[in-house]
């Protein structure tokens, strides 16, 4: 049986495939403030700047290419049962060939009613300010800041049966996802990659202080080696 690896990729592994980062100096957050572009209540007060705001940001995503970083963790699926759980919102992961992954604050590339959360369909890469069939408005499935992270649960149930668990690209200061490594089994291994390690990290990590594609590089090396 293979041993399930778990991984929680964010914003760094995305990054080197040129998709800006909300928090880096050059990200897109720059120009607008979280509150205006990604509440609830920005979507009350201005639905199109919303609108607007993702359309770049898709655009940015549908034209960008996964990096190896993505193509290593796609490969691993030939020696271990993968599960990547993703704070990022694009489908490089997919695109990479993973098989299985869980988009902690949605999917950029679809669209849910504003009224109806069961209601989704695959978003056009420029989304216009369009009624539903239920009677709500198309929103990009993405989870905003201030609202509820609906697959948080199964989150948590996947990293409980890590044999490994794997951190890669993210500073694990972003809630709910950074509460994740609380619920990793004592016995299992726990590896960070990221070019600068978080200082309050539990001890019982292993830690490669480097960017995505140099770091999994690494990993791979190391996981082999086991």
């Amino acid at each position: 049986m293979k041993k399930k690896l778990v991984v929680l990729s964010g914003a760094g592994i995305s990054a080197e495939s040129g998709i800006q980062t909300f928090r880096d100096s050059d990200g897109l957050w720059e120009n607008h403030r979280i509150e205006d572009v990604a509440t609830p209540e920005a979507w009350e007060k201005d639905p199109t700047l919303v609108l607007e705001f993702y359309n770049i940001r898709r655009k940015q995503v549908f034209h960008a290419q996964p990096n190896e970083a993505h193509l290593l963790l796609a490969d691993l699926e030939n020696e271990f049962d993968v599960e990547i759980i993703t704070q990022n919102i694009d489908d490089l992961h997919e695109r990479a060939g993973s098989t299985k992954v869980l988009h902690l604050h949605g999917e950029i590339s679809k669209k849910r009613c504003s009224q109806s959360s069961d209601n989704i369909s695959m978003a056009e890469e420029s989304m216009l300010l369009e009624t539903t069939p239920t009677g709500g408005y198309w929103r990009p499935h993405i989870v905003w800041f201030g609202e509820e992270v609906p697959l948080l649960d199964r989150a948590i149930e996947l990293t409980q049966q890590a044999d490994i668990f794997l951190v890669i690209g993210t500073s694990l200061l972003v809630y709910p996802a950074a509460s994740l490594v609380a619920f990793t089994k004592e016995q299992s291994e726990k590896w960070i990659i990221d070019q600068k390690i978080p200082q309050h990290l539990p001890t019982l990590f292993q830690t490669i202080e480097q960017p995505a594609t140099v770091g999994m590089r690494e990993y791979v090396r190391r996981l082999r080696q086991l």
